[in-house]
């Protein structure tokens, strides 16, 4: 397979980014509300991730990596600035229809992430297929999840009536509340798929879903290393039951751990307070008994001296 064509089947199946890889869910939850808007936000997203890509790939030997991510943004946010633009003057529905999300594509870390993962690193022609590709594999993610919701919402699909007359449309998929459900159950049917494929191949299932299960002791979680056919057998349930037993009972003994550790402060607090106290004691004896001696050591030297000089005087005058 070609390298260009096999960017755009990455980006648009292997590597999409809104079921694959499940990055920008902002735009994905918000402006999905209508098939019209989901297309409108794709496109937009498409034209700033291509070009992007080609100036980035362009200037890949002149930016220096220190101020790399600096400079990838400002080149994001002048084409989004260009695109902004053209969209109020030639489609002013839309722009007013999507509002703040057309700015917030400079954020969007699809394009970020393509520029640094692999526009940075590879020349022109395949970045503009990576961009292409990716930008319309989001595309396919918006337009999808606005189909469904603006069908089972409005009961429309870009704004034709279709079954408005037959049904009461279920006006929860028209709020925010219907985008998290509609992109819930497409993330299940495409798991379910994965796990019936994986049964017939005995390959692992890539699931769609967030890392971080590692320390999870669930075994019958469909996202871990399960043996066999993923077929949950009483071993693993006892096994289960085993982890969280001692996960509980070393809960108890680190609590005992820290616990001495208290104590043995305020011990050594206390103590060194009874040391203070001994020390000002010790002073204050020491200074009453010095103030003590000077007090009778006077009086007695006085007494000794001045009467013994007198009565020698007299006695003298007297002989």
């Amino acid at each position: 397979m070609n390298k260009c064509t096999e960017r755009l089947y990455n980006g648009i199946v292997k590597e999409n980014p809104t079921f694959v890889q499940m990055l920008g869910m902002c735009p994905t939850l918000a402006v999905t509300s209508t098939a019209m808007n989901g297309l409108g936000m794709g496109l937009a997203t498409t034209a700033v991730l291509t070009m992007s890509n080609i100036m980035i790939s362009a200037l890949r030997k002149v930016i220096p990596d220190k101020v790399r991510i600096p400079a990838f943004i400002t080149i994001i946010a002048s084409f989004v600035t260009i695109i902004s633009f053209l969209m109020q003057a030639y489609t002013p529905d839309l722009y007013e229809s999507l509002g703040v999300y057309i700015a917030l594509i400079v954020v969007n870390c699809i394009i970020l992430g393509r520029a640094e993962s692999y526009a940075s690193k590879n020349p022109v022609i395949p970045s503009l297929f990576d961009g292409l590709g990716m930008g319309l594999g989001f595309t396919v993610g918006l337009t999808a999840i606005g189909v469904i919701r603006e069908f089972l919402g409005a009961g429309a699909i870009f704004g034709i009536s279709i079954t408005k007359e037959l049904f009461d449309p279920i006006a929860i998929f028209s709020f925010n509340p219907g985008a998290f459900f509609v992109l819930a159950f497409i993330i299940a049917g495409i798991n379910a798929h994965e796990i019936r494929k994986s049964k017939k191949t005995g390959e692992k299932p890539k699931l769609r879903r967030i890392d971080g299960c590692s320390d999870c002791t669930n075994v019958t979680c469909q996202g871990k290393d399960v043996p066999g056919e993923a077929v949950v057998t009483e071993e693993m349930l006892e096994t289960t039951r085993k982890n969280l037993l001692n996960s509980q009972a070393a809960k108890p003994e680190q609590e005992k751990k820290e616990q001495p550790v208290k104590p043995q402060a305020e011990k050594k607090e206390q103590l060194s307070e009874e040391d203070e106290d001994q020390e000002t004691e010790v002073l204050a004896s020491t200074l009453e008994e010095k103030e003590q001696k000077k007090t009778k050591k006077e009086p007695e030297v006085k007494k000794e001296n001045k009467p013994k000089t007198k009565k020698n005087n007299k006695r003298k005058g007297d002989k």
